[in-house]
């Protein structure tokens, strides 16, 4: 599925609602005609989007695979679409089975905010510097302890994830962050942005990342950034599972 997320508090169910998963549930319990319960690949906070979001659940229902998208899109919100579905068999579990997780980060660099593009992107006004922004992320590639970039409200049972790639792309005045990783902690792309940006910016060096990351200690980090770029791309499984890595909404991006 993908989504906006900008008019949400994020993908969990709450008891305050409208979350991406309330939403999505309503619609595929209307379709279904019997209560739904899901389990993502990966949950996002408030304001970030999902572009390729996978999410299981079981039922006893049966419809052709082309009914599942286009039945429950017709009682979903004009901001959230399931893209596609497949029956992967009983072992598969959204979350469990995700071999790793892609997330991207759209970036504006502009002397004035952004009007058209407000809440799909986030905004620098300092022009960045490209080396120095790749030298920064190399020293966060690997293995690492990622307490410095971990929300005081994470839950995950360990701060260590394998990092494997950054990627800093710039199209005219828009950057494109892509991150891969095992899996993230909570804020960590974001915590990973404030930090990338002060280098790229010339307030800070890339030295000063790996003094960051070896410190552990989310207090010797730059502050979160915005959210309002922040895109889940979506979660990597084995081949054999035939997920779709890819959905039209990834050309949208710049």
């Amino acid at each position: 599925m993908s989504y906006r997320g900008g008019g949400y508090n994020g993908w969990q169910s709450q008891p305050g609602g409208r979350t991406v998963q309330d939403a999505l549930e309503k619609g595929l319990s209307a379709f279904a005609a019997q209560p739904i319960r899901t389990m993502c690949a990966g949950r996002t906070d408030a304001g970030v989007h999902g572009i390729n979001q996978v999410v299981h659940f079981d039922t006893e229902v049966e419809r052709e695979l082309f009914s599942w998208v286009r039945g429950s899109n017709r009682y979903l919100p004009p901001d959230i679409a399931i893209q596609w579905c497949r029956f992967p068999g009983d072992a598969f579990h959204a979350r469990n089975s995700a071999r790793g997780r892609r997330y991207a980060y759209l970036l504006l660099e502009s002397a004035v905010r952004p009007a058209i593009e407000s809440g799909q992107c986030g905004w620098v006004f300092r022009p960045l510097d490209q080396a120095a922004l790749e030298a920064a992320a190399e020293r966060l590639i690997g293995e690492h302890d990622f307490s410095s970039f971990r929300s005081s409200e994470c839950q995950a049972a360990s701060p260590v994830k394998v990092l494997r790639e950054i990627r800093v792309q710039r199209r005219g005045a828009y950057w494109r962050f892509e991150f891969e990783a095992s899996a993230f902690l909570h804020h960590m792309v974001r915590n990973l942005m404030g930090c990338l940006l002060a280098v790229g910016g010339g307030t800070r060096t890339a030295d000063w990342v790996s003094d960051v990351l070896a410190a552990r200690d989310r207090k010797v980090a730059a502050p979160t950034f915005a959210p309002d770029g922040l895109y889940f791309l979506g979660p990597t499984y084995d081949p054999d599972l035939d997920i779709p890595r890819e959905v039209a909404a990834l050309n949208w991006l710049p």
